[in-house]
Order: structure tokens, then C-alpha cells, then sequence
């Protein structure tokens, strides 16, 4: 079969089974608030949860370093804004070390790939994020998921034998269902079998524990490898790896995803050092949030789709068939609210939903209307 054909047949499935994707070109996007072709919405699908992207201090931020890195921070690309930034998170988070990526999704990729070989065994949470399931299945080492949030199913899945070394994978707050880990559970299972655990928690930092330090601290707990990005409750882009000393001369030497790519651009350090110096004095925000995600839920207990029991920003309401899915979302625009339909394989066959997101920036008056849209849909 040629490439054309290839191809020509999956976008084929991909249209009758409602699942195609489309970029739509925004002209406006203030957290609050999105233009798309002339009109004005409600926005509920961005990640900007504490509405950093608009702080003054980060767009100064932006503002007071070069454009451009120019090369690997191997190479000319480690500046004194880069520097600063990995000691700021190292020292706010309780780690010897921090090293910075370019994205969250370069960042999982970069450990796994780098950390798992032929004898090792990768253990993750079924719905871990592509970026480690995907770069897990290219490993040499054996992968196997577990039930989402079971720790008896990871229990019984460490309890196999293991010739090499085990790595046990899991996010903080998960992006699709903005449900939360039992961190210290699963951290108890992996260090009884003798393993490393790695969280992603790119949802949860910044919203949630003590100054935003995410949901490890929260729950008293210290990965050997904690991720946390930067393109969510910080509102800009990027990534950081904390963990030892030793684990971080590691990668600095044979990271290939350090190595052979351009360093972050000063300028976007200096704007996420503002960014962690609000989230650091972010708890109004945080309180703010808090409190549009209770009125949320509070108004939406009432509705026939099954609301996700989630705590988060993240408010995922299952619809089940993908152009249900779609046509909910079409119909939530047309009352002027924004609201991104998830269907397969992001997420699992059979639930499609709304990724309803919550962010500081709304007001009463937004989360009332979305759900006067919702509950008129319903009543349809």
C-alpha cells in the first residue's frame, strides 16, 4: 500500500467516525474571552488557568530578554536568565536540580527514551499522557499500563519479576478527566519494589499546593523525576525536569533532546520568571478558581451528561458518541460559550466529551451562562 493510499484511507475513517480535527484561526484569545471568524465567546478550553498569559509582569517579562537562543544551551544557548530560572524552580520545589525543555511533550519523551533499556520494565497509568505512552512503546524496555488510579493493579503488575530496572509513570492531575493521582500510594508501591516514579504534573502545578506547588507537594511527596510545564497555570510555554544532582549531570551528558535542540529563548525565561513569582503570590487567583469551579458544579449537578467527579479546572462532561459530542459543542457556540469537543483516541471509545476548562479570569456571570447554555441544550 503507497503512502497516498495510506493516508487517503485513514482520513477517510476519520471523517465517518465524526473524529476529524480542525484548526480554527483565532484573532483574539484573552483567557476570558476567544474571537474565531468575527465573533466573540465565552472561552472554556484554554489551559491558562490562573489567566497568567495577560500579567503585565509577563508580558514585561517577554520583553527584557533576546528573541532567540540562537543555539543549544550546550552550544551558546545557557544564559543568566535560563540559569536563574533552573535555580528559582530547583529551590521552590525542594530539589538539588532543574533543567529546562522546550515543551512538556519533549521533556516526557527525553526522560523515558534516555532512562529505559532492553531489561527494564516501564509501569504506567493507562491514561498517562501520550507524550509517555508514546515514548515508552519505542523503548527497548517492556511497558505495562495499569488501571487508572488502581494502585492494587499496579501492586499486582510490580510483583512481577524484573531483570533490569523499573520506572513507574503517572501524572498529578490528569488532563483529559481532571481526576487526581494517589501520589503517595503509588510512590509507596514503587519504592517497595525498588523503582523510580516519574509525575507529570503539568496540571497541577502553579494551581494547586502550598504557593501552587502542585499536587507531589500537596501530597507530601517527592518523585525522583518530577515534570512540571509552563504553558498552563503559568501562561507560557515550556518545561522543567527536577530531580538530584546526579540524574541532572545524566541528562545534561547524554540527553539527546537536550543536546540537539535550540535552548528556550532568554526572553521567555525572563517572562517565566515573572510567571513563578505570581503563581508564588497567586493564592487569590487560586481562591478565585476555586471558586468558579464550586459554582460550576454546583449548577451543573442537574444535567443528563455524566459530570466527572473532578476537584480541578478540568470539568469533563461525558457525552458518549463523538457527534453528540460535536453537536454540544456546536450548540454551546451558537449561546456564545467555547467549548472544545474530545473524541477518540484522545480519549477512550464510547466517551467523547465537553473538556470544559475553568480559569481565575472568569467571572459569575460567565460560568451562569455557560450554564444556562448547558441546561437549555439539555432541555432540547
Amino acid at each position: 500500500m503507497s503512502f497516498s493510499t495510506r493516508m487517503a484511507q485513514a482520513l477517510a475513517m476519520r471523517r465517518a467516525a465524526d473524529g476529524w480535527r480542525q484548526r480554527r484561526l483565532v484573532a483574539r484569545n484573552d483567557t476570558r474571552t476567544l474571537q474565531v471568524e468575527g465573533n466573540l465567546y465565552r472561552h472554556f478550553s484554554s489551559n491558562d488557568y490562573l489567566g497568567l498569559s495577560q500579567h503585565p509582569a509577563v508580558i514585561a517579562g517577554w520583553r527584557q530578554g533576546a528573541p532567540g537562543a540562537g543555539a543549544s544551551s550546550h552550544v551558546t544557548g545557557y544564559s543568566e536568565r535560563h540559569r536563574e530560572l533552573e535555580a528559582q524552580l530547583a529551590d521552590w520545589l525542594g530539589y538539588s536540580r532543574a533543567l529546562l525543555f522546550i515543551s512538556g511533550f519533549a521533556a516526557n519523551q527525553a526522560i523515558v527514551h534516555l532512562l529505559a533499556q532492553k531489561q527494564d520494565r516501564i509501569i504506567a497509568d493507562r491514561l498517562a499522557h501520550a507524550s509517555l505512552l508514546d515514548a515508552a512503546g519505542h523503548t527497548p524496555a517492556t511497558l505495562r499500563r495499569f488501571h487508572h488510579n488502581d494502585v492494587a493493579s499496579l501492586t499486582q503488575r510490580l510483583a512481577s519479576p524484573c531483570d533490569g530496572e523499573t520506572l513507574v509513570i503517572t501524572e498529578g492531575i490528569f488532563s483529559m478527566d481532571g481526576d487526581s493521582a494517589p501520589l503517595a500510594e503509588i510512590a509507596a508501591a514503587a519504592r517497595r519494589a525498588d523503582g523510580w516514579l516519574l509525575v507529570d504534573d503539568a496540571h497541577g502545578v502553579g494551581v494547586v499546593g502550598e504557593q501552587g506547588r502542585g499536587s507531589c507537594w500537596r501530597q507530601g511527596v517527592k518523585p525522583e523525576l518530577l515534570v512540571v510545564t509552563f504553558g498552563k497555570a503559568f501562561g507560557v510555554s515550556g518545561a522543567a525536569l527536577l530531580c538530584d544532582d546526579a540524574t541532572a549531570d545524566y541528562f545534561l551528558q547524554f540527553s539527546r533532546h537536550l543536546i540537539y535542540s535550540t535552548a528556550m529563548p532568554p526572553a521567555q525565561a525572563s517572562a517565566l520568571l515573572a510567571a513563578l513569582g505570581e503563581v508564588q503570590r497567586g493564592d487569590a487567583l487560586r481562591q478565585r478558581l476555586s471558586d468558579n469551579i464550586q459554582r460550576f458544579r454546583r449548577g451543573a449537578a442537574g444535567l443528563p451528561w455524566s459530570l466527572m467527579p473532578s476537584d480541578s479546572a478540568i470539568q469533563p462532561l461525558i457525552v458518549g458518541d463523538n457527534g453528540a459530542a460535536l453537536a454540544l459543542s456546536q450548540r454551546l457556540a451558537q449561546a456564545g460559550c467555547w467549548v472544545s469537543a474530545i473524541r477518540p483516541p484522545t480519549v477512550p471509545p464510547g466517551t467523547a466529551r465537553l473538556r470544559i476548562t475553568l480559569t481565575a479570569a472568569h467571572r459569575a456571570e460567565d460560568i451562569d451562562a455557560l450554564l444556562e447554555a448547558l441546561h437549555d441544550a439539555a432541555g432540547e
